[in-house]
């Protein structure tokens, strides 16, 4: 690599990949990967011939590229491969300055199956990860998207693998969206298996799907709606709790104390999507205040930059927040005028055009 000055604030740097990475996986189709690199920072002109990259612009600017493209041959060099995506991600962590490495959270694998492999795809679903591993019972809290229920049912069917745990529990609480089960046409499991249908979505992207009505009949995999965890204690199993939101204070302390011996237990949810009668105080908003302190209890927090759906999402996440924080400070009405009054001054000017 050669550096030359070019003005006292500006530099190039030559990055020589080795022949080893094939440049077409370094740089994307039409070149789309690098273009985010050059997208991410604005200030670095990049220009690739052969196998070099050179990067033109102000030195602290070049050094972060130089970074972002060095953990981007440390990903191809593993044999993954990159989209834009992983890219934004990529760049995303560097900027964070954290401790972790990109390329060791983008290539760390949790699961394999019919060719496709589950991972981690930002930092903090990698912390969450990593929880699940340290602790006994990890509670996963963000908003929707985030893979919080995703990546839990992955590390449950690790966990069975590799006969850490004899079976997995999965269970959701059935409360009715704008109508009660017992109205709803069916068998009680017909009328259930709607509120459960994620959960079973999750197995079939992680197993053999004609092994699961087996597994099922055998009880080495569990579906079923939290009511029916009252009662019971939960020996050498890994138990994941989905929609936590939805209990109530008692169902929580219900739930987390069927922990039996050789358990493990993931609570996932989101706070900001209570679907609880008025006036019923969410499980999940109280539960933390209350173990906190707890050994071997650990709290992971998701947020919107960890959204693994369509980019929209994320969007979407961050305006109803916004709005909701407006209406909590009493603006939102004072929004929502200044809205009003720029759309009539906007049909005004249109008019007098």
């Amino acid at each position: 690599m050669t550096e030359v000055d070019r003005a006292p604030d500006r530099a190039q740097h030559t990055i020589v990949v080795p022949t080893s990475i094939p440049m077409v996986s370094l740089l994307g189709s039409g070149d789309e990967l690098i273009r985010v690199v050059e997208d991410s920072y604005p200030e670095v002109d990049v220009h690739v011939r052969g196998n070099e990259i050179t990067l033109t612009g102000q030195s602290d600017e070049i050094a972060e590229a130089e970074r972002a493209i060095d953990e981007m041959v440390a990903v191809v060099r593993t044999g993954q491969g990159l989209n834009a995506e992983a890219v934004e991600r990529l760049v995303a962590m560097l900027r964070a300055r954290t401790a972790e490495r990109p390329v060791d959270v983008l290539t760390a694998n949790i699961l394999s199956n019919r060719g496709r492999t589950i991972r981690a795809k930002t930092l903090n679903q990698k912390r969450y990860v990593d929880a699940i591993d340290q602790h006994t019972i990890v509670f996963g809290i963000g908003p929707a998207g985030t893979g919080k229920t995703y990546l839990a049912v992955a590390k449950a069917v690790q966990a069975l693998q590799a006969k850490q745990v004899n079976r997995i529990v999965l269970t959701r609480p059935a409360v009715e969206a704008g109508e009660r089960l017992g109205y709803l046409p069916g068998t009680l499991s017909e009328k259930i298996d709607p509120y459960l249908r994620p959960l079973y979505d999750a197995l079939h992207d992680m197993m053999d799907p004609a092994s699961i009505p087996r597994l099922m009949t055998e009880g080495t995999i569990e579906v079923a709606p939290l009511a029916y965890m009252r009662g019971r204690t939960l020996n050498d199993a890994f138990v994941i709790l989905d929609e936590a939101q939805n209990t109530s204070p008692e169902q929580m302390k219900m739930f987390l104390t069927r922990l039996g011996f050789g358990s493990k237990m993931v609570v996932t949810g989101d706070v900001t999507q209570v679907d609880l009668p008025t006036g019923t105080f969410s499980g999940l908003k109280v539960v933390e205040g209350i173990l906190a302190g707890v050994d071997d209890v650990h709290f992971c927090r998701l947020s919107s930059h960890d959204v693994v759906r369509h980019r929209l999402v994320s969007d979407i996440v961050d305006a109803y927040a916004q709005y909701d924080a407006d209406q909590a400070a009493g603006h939102t009405n004072t929004r929502q005028g200044g809205r009003g009054r720029d759309r009539d001054r906007q049909r005004s000017s249109g008019r007098r055009q």
